[in-house]
């Protein structure tokens, strides 16, 4: 049998545990820069906000809603991630973390356990040890589990763990789940699905097995088998798969004309996909750097640029990875041009473990210097907080309203941030 603990409301979950207060409280959690909505409390939900509005959009539509809005805390939502997964290793006979708010348990050995009474339990101690409201879905296969775990949340009767261990469960899951929402099936998937009258997963699984095959590829092969309670979606390793192409991309809160204020969240963008790659121990031989125009605006000229950089040598330090975005920044930069968004892409990901280095202009001596740099600046920040310390070219200039005077500041806006509860002392320090 197969485990998925998902936490509930996982960023807004984080904010209450710390401020007990805003318990019944409307929550929402903002994306970088404070633009749009990402985590959203039940009670935030329950009044219709769909996630990804932005938040000047419901801050007009929802006056006098009472909603709390707090900007995006990465230190505190990694640590508070952590503890609960070191309180489920601690149960469970093995931990595959899936994703920040949801980990897989592999529970073999444990059949003569009453599972429902051991799931209760163990959402009891999370909760008791963190203050992390969870759910815990129980079944032969993942996408099963993962639908499990969707009725415990939703269904307080089963006192937040769902099990479906015998083929009547199965039946019964199948057939009240609607087939969009089952794990493996998209939204292209779906359009297909539904011209053939399939609603719910268990029209779904009901198709003939060759027509799946054939229609939806092995992939929907996969997800079909699954809902028949043959496991063959193994997630043992999801967490460390790497990825062939990163890519940093966000809007601007205000357009941008100045090179100086653009090359700034350039930076970052870059900064951010090297830290990615150093995670996964990789190195990437190509960065892409493209900027945009706001094509809302027709009054205005309209412009996009890209370009890449080549590392002769492949790497994942931020010292280079930032110095060739910058590069290219100053080729593809033009004047007279208000700037809404900016991206970073690197790709030709290799493992770090089998750089091959370039014959004429590799310098081992200042490679090792630039990759103790990195690390250094990882392990501070984690420690402390995202974006403690930041290369110079990371921070961006705030002007004074007059525009005499010039100050450096972090280059995401995050005006609604709550302290570093979990990860930093000084978040208590009374002022």
């Amino acid at each position: 049998m197969v485990g998925l603990v998902d936490c509930d409301n996982f960023f807004c979950s984080c904010e209450r545990v710390f401020r007990p207060d805003l318990a019944k409280t409307p929550l929402v959690v903002l994306s970088n820069n404070d633009g749009c909505v990402v985590a959203r409390s039940r009670e935030v939900k329950n009044m219709g906000i769909p996630e990804g509005m932005p938040y000047y959009k419901m801050k007009q539509q929802y006056p006098a809603s009472g909603i709390v809005a707090f900007s995006s805390n990465y230190a505190l939502y990694a640590d508070m991630s952590a503890r609960v997964v070191s309180i489920l290793r601690s149960e469970a006979p093995d931990v595959i973390q899936y994703s920040i708010d949801e980990a897989f348990l592999l529970l073999e050995g444990m059949d003569n356990i009453d599972l429902h009474k051991w799931g209760v339990d163990l959402c009891k101690k999370v909760q008791k040890c963190t203050g992390m409201p969870v759910s815990i879905g129980i079944a032969a296969t993942n996408t099963l589990a993962k639908m499990a775990s969707k009725y415990a949340k939703k269904y307080p009767a089963y006192n937040k763990c769902c099990v479906i261990g015998n083929e009547e469960q199965r039946y019964k899951a199948l057939s009240l789940f609607p087939a969009g929402d089952v794990w493996g099936i998209g939204r292209r998937m779906m359009r297909k699905l539904e011209y053939i009258g399939v609603n719910t997963a268990y029209d779904f699984a009901s198709l003939p097995k060759d027509y799946v095959r054939r229609r939806f590829h092995v992939t929907g092969e996969r997800t079909w088998k699954e809902l028949q309670g043959i496991p063959c979606i193994n997630v043992d390793g999801l967490d460390t798969v790497s990825k062939k192409t990163i890519v940093t991309s966000r809007s601007f809160p205000e357009m941008i004309r100045e090179l100086g204020d653009l090359r700034s969240h350039v930076a970052n963008y870059a900064a951010r996909c090297a830290m990615k790659l150093r995670r996964q121990n990789s190195v990437c031989g190509l960065v892409t750097a493209f900027i945009q125009s706001n094509h809302f605006r027709e009054d205005l000229s309209q412009y996009e640029g890209s370009g890449s950089y080549f590392f002769s040598t492949p790497t994942n330090t931020t010292n280079e990875i930032v110095a060739g975005a910058m590069d290219i920044l100053e080729h593809i930069f033009r004047k007279g041009i208000y700037y809404k968004r900016a991206g970073i892409m690197v790709s030709d990901i290799s493992s770090a473990n089998t750089i091959q280095p370039d014959l004429f202009e590799y310098n081992p001596e200042r490679r090792r210097k630039f990759s103790e740099l990195s690390s250094t600046i990882d392990r501070i920040n984690s420690r402390l907080g995202a974006d403690t310390v930041v290369l110079g070219a990371q921070q961006y200039r705030e002007r004074s309203e007059d525009g005499k005077s010039v100050k450096f500041v972090n280059a995401i806006r995050r005006a609604m941030k709550s302290p570093d509860y979990s990860t930093s002392l000084g978040a208590f320090v009374v002022h």
